[in-house]
């Protein structure tokens, strides 16, 4: 089911959504806004669309298929754009039938409308009251008036004032905004077109149809068994969360410190996984916690503060990285702060972070001083001249400020893994469609973690090949509604990946192979650098900044030295 919402005369209309029958997920976000959008249209214009889309197997209890993705053409990269995000809500549109949303248009008055999805159909309707709060207060308003078990998804004050860098701030299992469609301004283009929340309420619904129901579940019981098994997902990331590669990535010189001069932070200990999950379970947080309906590898957490009082959720290694290391800061709870400021404003904990670095780099601020950090984050929040800066994202401030070293490809943030000691993950910074994100082809796997695999993180070679294989995997398990993060166990037990392509075929009744699977990736793609490409963002956009190049990164000393030309290879398939 398909809905339409045209903000300019208010109207919801269902659509059959034919032309897009057989997808989900990042390949239903991108065809939509491939063949709906204008590349040369402004992402903050009418002629964008924000497009709301579930996975292949959203809604039916497939372990770890809580996703959902929203997509658009970005007013931060300028090309097109799939924010992946987690919580309650993919579950619950899945569940309501729901394949995608598409809102067009722009709204004649400025007021605030939510989105409202349950058993009965799709309303838009008007809440003022709303305008003007941040994440965590429109969660609060929004539980008080329609209860506490339904899904939100919904913008702050930076999504209203549609600086680059807004996110869309999604509620966990807990009903707290601690999951976020943060990268590439998703938050930007929902205020623009007058969306200040989407709510689902799966009252009342049935369970999911399945063509081969005995199917599906042998399938999800292969990938459930591989996810149980498998070391990093039954074992490192239940116990430290994602937080646990701080040590991991400073220790092999590859964690970014003090705006990417240095591959180790003399306070990596002080922010890694070990000492946040200590931190927590003094202070009667919560580790292994799932942060969406299915999920088996609970890698999320409840961060409390010294009163004891939740801070923060869903402290992801991104974060502690961008506040932590990236800063030179290496207090947790200063940290936990800006992730907190973050999430409630409504802004990309990650470009915020690095944008702070930037100006750090240009002695706007020092590094190490956490309080001035925390207060550059609450200009943002005021949308001071200095906020607005920050919220349009690092190369922005790079400029304003006139600083050569400006970690960002294609406009966005490189995020925490410096591409000359994990080379891998320089490639996939460089050549995806998205901009810097680690997520589209994380091949920190290979080159640091040994799984599917090893390549060696410091040399060139096998790093193309790596990342394109990466890269197509990925734009597939984007379309399922999966979390990314069982390639882990999918990369190294087969029966896994068996497991996915069974739920696939058994819930719709396809016979497709993990060829076909692996060429609806490669679809993806070639339709994204299409637009990418109409947009003006062309394959000499494929590198990363020169200082990557020309500045030796301690303590290996090296350079990203992957040839240009075979950057340009990537996507020969």
């Amino acid at each position: 089911m398909f809905y339409r919402i045209n903000m300019a005369d208010l109207s919801v209309k269902k659509d059959e959504g034919t032309p897009y029958q057989g997808l989900g997920g990042r390949a239903l976000s991108s065809r939509i806004i491939d063949t709906e959008v204008s590349p040369t249209d402004h992402a903050l214009g009418e002629g964008n669309k924000l497009v709301f889309v579930t996975g292949l197997l959203s809604g039916t209890g497939a372990p770890n298929a809580g996703r959902m993705s929203l997509g658009a053409k970005s007013p931060l990269t300028g090309g097109i754009k799939e924010s992946n995000v987690g919580g309650a809500m993919g579950h619950k549109l899945g569940r309501l039938g729901i394949r995608g949303i598409i809102v067009e248009g722009l709204p004649k008055k400025e007021i605030s409308y939510i989105i409202r999805v349950c058993s009965e159909g799709l309303f838009l309707e008007e809440m003022p009251e709303l305008k003007g709060l941040d994440i965590y207060d429109t969660v609060a308003k929004l539980q008080e008036k329609f209860g506490a078990k339904i899904a939100i998804g919904c913008i702050g004050t930076a999504g209203e004032r549609k600086m680059a860098t807004a996110c869309v701030g999604f509620t966990d299992m807990e009903g707290d905004p601690t999951r976020q469609a943060g990268r590439g301004g998703m938050g930007a283009v929902m205020g623009s077109k007058g969306i200040k929340a989407i709510i689902a309420d799966d009252s009342g619904t049935k369970m999911v149809p399945f063509v081969d129901e005995p199917a599906f579940r042998a399938g999800a019981k292969k990938l459930a068994n591989a996810l149980l098994t498998h070391p990093v997902t039954s074992q490192a990331l239940p116990a430290y969360g994602t937080d646990v590669l701080v040590n991991i990535l400073s220790e092999a010189g590859g964690l970014p410190t003090r705006n990417f001069s240095s591959g180790r932070f003399e306070g990596a200990n002080n922010i890694g996984g070990e000492t946040l999950a200590a931190t927590i379970h003094e202070r009667g947080g919560k580790t292994g916690h799932g942060c969406s309906p299915g999920c088996i590898i609970r890698c999320s957490q409840i961060y409390k503060d010294k009163k004891g009082e939740v801070l923060t959720g869903g402290f992801e290694y991104e974060s502690c990285w961008s506040f932590g290391a990236h800063l030179g800061v290496d207090n947790l709870d200063d940290i936990a702060l800006m992730n907190r400021l973050c999430d409630d404003y409504g802004v990309d904990s990650i470009d915020t972070g690095v944008a702070i670095g930037v100006a750090m780099e240009a002695g706007y601020i020092k590094f190490g001083d956490s309080q001035a950090a925390i207060n550059l984050i609450h200009e943002l929040g005021k949308a001071t001249p200095m906020g607005r800066i920050l919220g349009a994202g690092a190369e922005t401030t790079g400029k304003v400020f006139g600083v050569r070293r400006v970690p960002t490809v294609k406009g966005q943030a490189i995020p925490a893994y410096d591409p000359r000691a994990v080379k891998g993950v320089g490639v996939t910074y460089a050549t995806t469609t998205m901009g810097a994100d680690h997520t589209a082809g994380y091949s920190v796997t290979a080159n640091i973690l040994g799984v599917g695999g090893k390549v060696d993180p410091l040399k060139p070679e096998g790093q193309v090949e790596l990342s394109r294989n990466l890269q197509i995997a990925t734009a597939f398990i984007d379309s399922t509604g999966l979390c990314l993060f069982v390639a882990f166990a999918i990369l190294d037990i087969p029966e896994g990946l068996e497991g996915i392509v069974e739920m696939c075929n058994a819930r719709y009744g396809w016979n497709k192979t993990i060829g076909d699977y692996l060429e609806m990736g490669k679809q993806v793609l070639r339709e994204e650098r299409a637009f990418n490409s109409s947009a003006g963002i062309g394959d000499g956009a494929d590198d990363l900044p020169d200082f990557f190049r020309k500045e030796l990164l301690p303590p290996h000393n090296v350079a990203f030295d992957v040839p240009k030309a075979e950057l340009d290879t990537v996507f020969n398939f």
